[in-house]
Parts: C-alpha cells; structure tokens; sequence
C-alpha cells in the first residue's frame, strides 16, 4: 500500500543512473505505484549514490533513497516511504556548493517543453527578446563571464565581435564535443536540461543576430542526442526558434570523438566535412568561419548560464566568483575519493575545498590532483589551499580546462600518470605540427623508458626542453597543453623521476617492470586460489612466485582471502 502523502516520485535517469540500473527501477515503480506520476530526471550530480529515487510528499518534503535496486522490498519501502536507504547530501558539500546552473537538473523532466516552462525557463528569452540586442550583449558582458570551455575568453566580447559583423548568415555554435577524459558536465547538462542550452543559444542568436545554429556534440552521447533532438522539436512546436522575424535552424552534428575537434577550427572544419584539423588564426572564426561566414562558439556550459544572466541580471551574476572569475563553475570528480559525481561550486573555491569537503578524499591518502583533463596539470596536495579560478592555476602549471578534476591517491605513481596523459594526448593529436606530432610521441618514448626503468638522467632534462618546445611551437590548444602533465609532474614530482632512473624504483609501487610480487609464507592458507587464477603459471605448488614469469597482472592480489601477496620493490626480499 502506498502512502498517501506521495505527490510523485522521481527517478535519476541519466546515464549514471541507467549504468547503475535506474531504467529497471524506473520501470518496477511505474508498474508498482498506481496512480502516482513516476517520472524520469536528470542527475543531481550525486553519481557515487546511483540508481537515486525523489520522492516528493504534500508538505513539499523531499526523501530521497540511495542505491535503490528493483527488490520488492526496496519498491515496498519507497512507497510507504520507509526509513530505510534514505539518502542526505553530506553536510560539508551542502555548505559549500552553489547550485544555480544545476538548479533544475534532476528536478524537471528533460524531454518535457511544459515542466521546463514551469520552472521558470525561457524567462530569459523573453527578457532578452524585451531588450536590444546591444543591451543583452553590455549585461552579458557585466556579468563577467568567461568560456567555460577552457581558455576563460570573456563571453560577452565575443559575442561583440559576432554582433558586430554584417553578413548573409552569421552562425552560431555549440560546442558539445567533450573529451577529455572523466569530465562529465557538458553531458549532464544536455541530458539533463537540454532546453536551458538552448535558451542559451536563442539568446545569444538574439544578441549577436545570428541566423543559424549548430550544435556539435560527440557520437558517444546518445542519451544527449536524443534529448536535445526531443527538446529541438518542442522548440520548433512553440515557435520559440523565431528571434527578430527570423525562424532560426537549429542543426545537431554528431562527431566521430576526435579531442582535437574541440578546437575551434577544428570543430569547424569537421562540421564543413572535412577532415577536422586546425588552422592558423587570423582570420578568427567570427571574423570567417564556418563556410566563410561569421562563426561564433561557445561550449554547453558557457551557455546553459547564459538564462541565468538575463533572469537575475549581469550583476547579480558578477557578486558571485573572484574579481578575474565570476559565477559558478561546474566540476567532474572522478579518482582516488569517496563522493564522485558533478559538483557546482563558487569560482574561488579552494581545492582543499573541493577535494577534502565534497569529495570526502582522505586527507592521508591524497598526492594530487589533475585539473584540466589530460591537458591539465597535476597539482600536489601542498598547495591545496589554491583557489579554482582560470589565473591561479595557470600560475601553478595547470589549467582548469572545461572542469574535469581528477584526485590522485599517495598509491599512484606520477611518473605513470604523466605517461597515461599524454599516451592520450599523442594519440589525439591531428598530425598537422611537427612539433604536437613528432615531439609528443618522442615525449612518450621518453616516459615508456623510464616506466620501464630504462632511462637515463638525460632524459628528464630532454622532456623538460622538448615539452616547452611543443608548448611554444604547436598550432593548436591541444600541442599547446599536451606536455603540461609531464612538465607539471617534473615541476612537483620530479623526485619520483629520478628515482625511477637512478634507482630503478617506483615509490608507488606501480609501475610494473619495477615491482616484483611477494607471497607471504606466514599469512598463507594453502587455498590455491592464486595458483588457479594466475595465467601464466607463475606460482608454484609450494607457493613461491616466478617473478620472471609474472606479468604483474594483480589477479592473485585480487582473490588471496588473507592478503598475503603484494607488491614490493624489484629486488626485495
């Protein structure tokens, strides 16, 4: 029997949540509930607690429940709105977040035109459309905001420059080709509430007289595909496509996942058709892009803020943030700590901040933290107190990039982490420079010998010149911040380089050709588990380890009951 106090009842669907099975709870509760509305929502950012279900009562209270699984006891207890498996946000990320571009993810349908309206969307379009065009422009400019896709350029100078231009068409894009590795905003954003990034987009084609919209958003991002196409249609049906007399087009263009088409004239030439490499600036996009016309990009975030400027009013905005960084700014947490998920928090916020209060990371068991994706850098946990905002970090060797923060645990080696970047960045890179092409991929030979405990004192001073060098010498942001990870980790950690040369150690114990396994006599109980999962025969039957057979996969260290093999230094006895 269900309470009678239960309203609706919300279920995260996004694609966190359907990765944790949100769809089979979804679909039990309808079946289950009666007459009680079960809707699908986006995510509240708190991924680590998926499948997540809301359920709203008469008196306004909200109860959420955690980890729901499709049981008949976990249906039976939500719907008598049961004690058990309740979630609360943890009070030290409650007092620190600043939910306003998020303020409805997880709390509207996303493919519903009404509930979106009756959450106050497209409130900023009608303001803007109230105003000129030059006043949308001035009051975004007010409000301080800088592109939230990495390089922080002021928003509403570019969107001048746009205005500015007379031409046929002016085209305006939207930047939804996310890559890097564990960043996760732009996606949320566009699952979740697709209409607020489009409002954004109206809003901008209003300001800048655009007369025809793109959104390039990556392959791997279905979900948002279908929810923006879903969210497109509705726009259509409402007229809210026609700005100034113009029925304006609104174009998704789905790429194949290639990182450097997040460049501006990259994504450009991709979405002409051809091959997406970039190009030298001048001429700049706004001055010829896209077909030679006028072009201007912002990426999803830059404006899914946009309605929340027009509704609250550029100075509002700009009470928010540092003096060189306003607003809020979304963050992806992966890694080494206990709360992952999408975190929105003030511009100046410290990483102490971030890390330690939301993340719930152990304080004794974090090194650093990789800010920028995998062009960032990874900054030590010394200088933790640094507030996020685009000028600190650059001045510690880092970038905030489009928002992806990684947490590194005192178990990893930053040797292997710098070499895990830029594996991917060389791989990403177009080809197009000799200095991104040649230098990240002698970069990467550099770190695989030294990984391997080959290396030579030589070799750290090589990497320290030869990254500089692709930092000044690349046509592009991705060679122009692909060394940042190495010459980062050199900065910090470089220590732990010299170690893996002189020494032939890694104090991580990580990297494989530096490790041996040791099978503790004492500890074992004779189960034979290791002998049956290792692949290559590498313990014998009186349980001794080969280590010249072992391929340091981990599989016995992962089923031994007592613990009694780990990994010690090459050598050891």
């Amino acid at each position: 029997m269900s309470d009678p106090r239960i309203q609706k009842i919300r279920v995260g669907v996004a694609s966190c949540g359907v990765a944790a099975g949100a769809d089979a709870v979804l679909e039990r509760l309808r079946q289950d509930a009666g007459s009680i509305p079960v809707e699908g929502t986006g995510c509240l950012g708190h991924c680590y607690a998926e499948p997540l279900v809301e359920v709203l009562l008469d008196s306004g209270e909200s109860v959420f429940y955690r980890d729901v699984r499709p049981t008949d006891a976990a249906i039976a207890n939500i719907l008598s709105v049961g004690p058990d498996s309740r979630f609360e946000i943890p009070a030290a990320r409650k007092a620190k977040e600043l939910v306003k571009v998020l303020a409805l993810a997880g709390r509207v349908n996303p493919t519903s035109y009404e509930d979106y309206v009756a959450n106050g969307g497209y409130k900023g379009l009608e303001k803007a459309l109230s105003m000129t065009s030059a006043e949308v422009v001035d009051e975004v400019k007010r409000s301080g905001l800088r592109g939230r896709g990495g390089g922080g350029f002021p928003t509403g100078n570019k969107w001048s420059f746009l205005a500015a231009k007379q031409a046929d068409e002016k085209i305006l894009i939207c930047n939804a080709d996310e890559g890097d590795p564990g960043a996760f905003m732009d996606r949320s954003l566009m699952e979740s509430v697709p209409h607020q990034v489009l409002e954004g987009m109206l809003i901008a084609a209003h300001a800048t007289g655009a007369t025809k919209l793109f959104i390039y958003c990556r392959a791997e991002y279905p979900m948002a595909i279908k929810h923006l196409k879903i969210a497109i249609a509705q726009i259509y049906e409402h007229k809210r496509n026609v700005v100034d007399g113009r029925e304006l087009e609104i174009i998704i263009k789905e790429g194949a996942g290639a990182f450097v088409c997040g460049e501006e004239t990259a994504l450009i030439a991709s979405l002409e058709g051809q091959r997406g490499t970039p190009r030298f600036r001048p001429p700049f996009p706004t001055d010829k892009g896209w077909m030679g016309y006028p072009t201007m990009i912002n990426n999803v975030e830059t404006y899914g803020n946009v309605p929340l400027i027009l509704t609250e009013g550029g100075d509002a905005f700009a009470s928010v943030g540092t003096a060189g960084s306003k607003g809020t700014k979304l963050f992806a947490l992966a890694g080494d700590l206990k709360y992952p998920g999408l975190v929105e928090v003030p511009m100046g916020t410290t990483l102490r901040e971030i890390v330690f209060d939301i993340g719930g990371a152990d304080p004794d068991q974090v090194k650093a933290v990789q800010t920028g994706g995998p062009s960032g850098g990874c900054i030590p946990v010394e200088l933790f107190d640094t507030p996020v905002d685009y000028d600190s970090l650059r001045a510690l060797g880092a970038i905030m990039g489009s928002g992806g923060m990684i947490v590194i645990g005192k178990n990893r080696c930053m040797v292997e982490t710098a070499r895990y970047f830029l594996d991917f960045t060389r791989r990403e890179s177009c080809g197009k420079c000799t200095f991104c092409r040649v230098g990240t991929t002698r970069m990467f030979e550099t770190l695989e010998r030294i990984v391997a405990g080959k290396g030579e004192m030589a070799d750290i001073d090589f990497l320290e010149e030869l990254g500089n060098k692709v930092r000044r010498g690349s046509l592009c942001g991705l060679g122009q911040t692909a060394p940042n990870p190495v010459l980062a980790t050199l900065r910090y950690y470089r220590h732990e380089y010299e170690a893996h040369v002189r020494d032939h150690q890694c104090e991580a114990l990580e990297c494989n050709a530096l490790v041996d396994l040791k099978l503790d006599q004492s500890k074992c109980v004779k189960c034979r588990l290791c002998i049956k999962t290792c692949p290559v025969g590498a313990i014998s039957d009186n349980f001794v380890i080969d280590n010249e057979k072992c391929t340091r996969c981990n599989s016995c260290l992962e089923v031994c009951p007592k613990k009694a093999i780990s990994r010690v230094m090459k050598g050891s006895k």
